[in-house]
């Protein structure tokens, strides 16, 4: 019996710590090429810039275009994250950006602004890494895709 319990308990901890890896092989550090901004509701825009991910940190720059190719959104963010499985809770510590209307977007005025880590907003995300290629969603239904740059 003492043998079924220790096999057991071996089989459970091996599961736990399998589990726990698990939740932990997104590998999102390096740079990033930012591509298409998909909105939810179709509508379909390309991306310029680079999101960048260290063990902690994270900041963006990157521009939206019409289909006439003029950039109609641009914004630089950054702070803190974490990371575990595919939940991506971004930590915004500033933030600077502005945009003009386009399909699925409203206008957003000029926004300058820095938090304290402990007023900062945050923003609960999903990750996807399929090779290098890596897709952001946004609790909006909001996507961006990416093509790794770098590790």
């Amino acid at each position: 019996m003492r043998a079924l319990v220790g096999a057991a308990c071996a089989v459970i901890t091996m599961a736990v710590v399998v589990a726990q890896g698990s939740a932990q092989d997104q590998d999102i550090q390096g740079a990033w090429s930012a591509e298409t901004y998909h909105m939810k509701d179709g509508a379909e825009h390309r991306a310029e810039g680079r999101i960048f991910f260290t063990g902690s940190d994270w900041q963006v720059v990157f521009f939206v275009f019409d289909e006439d190719g003029e950039i109609k959104r641009g914004s630089a963010e950054g702070g803190a994250y974490t990371l575990a499985g595919d939940a991506l809770a971004f930590v915004h510590l500033y933030n600077f950006s502005r945009g003009e209307a386009i399909e699925g977007r409203a206008e957003a005025p000029l926004r300058m602004v820095y938090y304290d880590l402990e007023d900062a907003p945050r923003e609960p995300s999903n990750a996807y890494v399929d090779g290098d290629r890596l897709t952001l969603a946004f609790p909006s239904g909001n996507r961006l895709l990416f093509t790794r740059s770098s590790r």
